[in-house]
């Protein structure tokens, strides 16, 4: 068959593409291996999502008291945990088959392999090859979880985030290698079901190492509080596997010590790896970098009439960035007045508990970009309403340029702030200065108030502190 745009994937970056490609009047396609939504909405955002309410909902009865409620009796089931997120994450994919549907996009079950003159081979399930063609296709092929040369994913005793979703049990003890935002959401969720986790992370920063370095400190203090081993600026250099469980070496980079850690389980959550294999692309001389595909600013690769978007090309591999691209990129191709996307301003959300949530610079990379900057804090510890609600650990950080009054970057860590950060890019987006959001009233009590607190901080104006 003959269409304008041919996707290939159909997760947030293909099916949001699509979806915005017909709105447009085009006629497009949309070619899915699995499931539609891809792994976020199979087997990543949404159903880690899930469990990690699960956990907080837990977390939330056995402390009970704290609230003046009396609870006897709470337990966690494991097995219905796990159900409840894959219903969850089925329904969402049932969401996206009616949002074909609703707006004619034609769904494509197979494989799909890129051919010459704007062609893709699709083989299905059965084997059977199919040819379609069209005047524009773009790849939205997702990633997968990233393995270490030497520590291979087995499914079994070393899994990835895939199978972390669906353990037949829950393991009495776990190592997670990688402290990013995989990694510390999966120690929280199995650390609150009662796993003693240990999290061992290569980079010296440690916890969630691409934050400011401040959420990384309170982080690691209210993990390390709650019982959660920390290892910073380490590396697992073998696992044994031949026992019962895991043998897992990990070695201080510091002083080069070595110590073996036992547990059931080791999750690796080093990263992911672009899914560029096999599609095609060294026949059609498609450039890629490290397994990334090259692109300009409207992800248009060197081949006319082939883009790529997601988690394939440079940048981050976060679920809105990708939506933000497939729709930027549909825009462009229907020929819509379009400005590129910046970069700077893509919020980063981390669901574990405290959540994080920044966008922007952090204190660090301002300083090194030239910037003199002002720096302001507000401590939920001061805020009404996480005293009421029991939420007082965290904080606010603000980053303003000095000279203008540029909002360089925000840092969150606390309860919900992944719901208040879309604030602070709205702002940036409008070029709003520290003294503008001092003066936009913000609604008493919330916890987004602590925005406005913390800017007035960075100025010497802040009230409750």
């Amino acid at each position: 068959m003959q269409f304008d745009i041919i996707i290939i994937g159909s997760g947030p970056g293909g099916y949001v593409a699509a979806i915005r490609a017909s709105q447009l009047g085009k006629k497009v396609a949309i070619v899915e291996r699995e499931s539609l939504g891809g792994i976020c909405l199979n087997w990543g955002c949404i159903p880690t999502k899930a469990l990690l309410k699960s956990a907080q909902v837990f977390e939330y009865l056995k402390h009970a008291e704290d609230y003046g409620i009396k609870v006897k009796g709470a337990e966690a089931d494991f097995d219905a945990i796990i159900k409840r997120s894959r219903d969850v994450a089925d329904g969402m994919s049932k969401g996206v088959q009616f949002l074909m549907k609703k707006n004619k996009v034609t769904v494509i079950n197979g494989v799909a392999k890129l051919l010459r003159g704007k062609q893709i081979e699709v083989t299905a399930a059965d084997g059977k090859k199919e040819t379609h063609s069209a005047d524009h296709i773009i790849l939205a092929t997702g990633a997968r979880s990233k393995e270490l040369p030497n520590i291979k994913i087995d499914g079994k005793k070393i899994i990835g985030y895939r199978e972390a979703l669906t353990l037949p049990e829950r393991p009495q003890s776990m190592v997670v290698m990688g402290a990013g935002a995989i990694g510390v959401e999966f120690a929280y969720f199995y650390h609150s079901l009662g796993t003693k986790v240990t999290i061992v992370e290569f980079l010296e920063q440690g916890l969630v190492p691409r934050e400011d370095a401040d959420i990384s400190k309170e982080l690691a203090k209210i993990f390390k509080k709650d019982g959660i081993d920390v290892r910073a600026g380490a590396s697992v250099e073998k696992i044994d596997t031949s026992g019962n469980g895991c043998k897992v070496t990990v070695k201080d980079r510091a002083n080069g010590k070595e110590e073996e850690i036992a547990c059931d389980i080791v999750l690796s959550a080093v990263g992911v790896s672009p899914n560029t294999e096999n599609i095609g692309l060294e026949a059609l001389g498609i450039k890629t970098d490290r397994g990334l595909v090259q692109v300009d600013e409207f992800y248009r690769t060197n081949v006319a009439g082939i883009y790529a978007i997601g988690d394939i090309i440079p940048g981050p591999a976060l679920a809105h960035v990708a939506s933000a691209e497939g729709i930027t990129c549909v825009e462009k191709i229907a020929g819509l007045s379009v400005e590129p996307i910046n970069y700077n301003n893509i919020p980063s959300c981390t669901y574990c508990s405290p959540e994080i949530a920044s966008v922007g610079y952090t204190e660090a990379a301002a300083k090194e970009a030239g910037y003199e900057v002002k720096v302001g804090k507000f401590p939920f510890s001061a805020s009404g309403k996480a005293s009421a609600a029991g939420a007082k650990q965290g904080f606010v950080k603000v980053i303003f340029d000095a000279k203008y009054g540029e909002w360089l970057g925000a840092h969150l860590i606390g309860m919900n702030v992944t719901e208040m950060i879309a604030e602070v890019v709205a702002a940036r987006k409008l070029e709003t200065t520290g003294h503008e959001i001092i003066k936009s009233i913000h609604p008493h009590p919330t916890m987004s108030e602590a925005i406005m607190e913390a800017a007035a901080a960075a100025y010497g104006e802040v009230i409750h502190i």
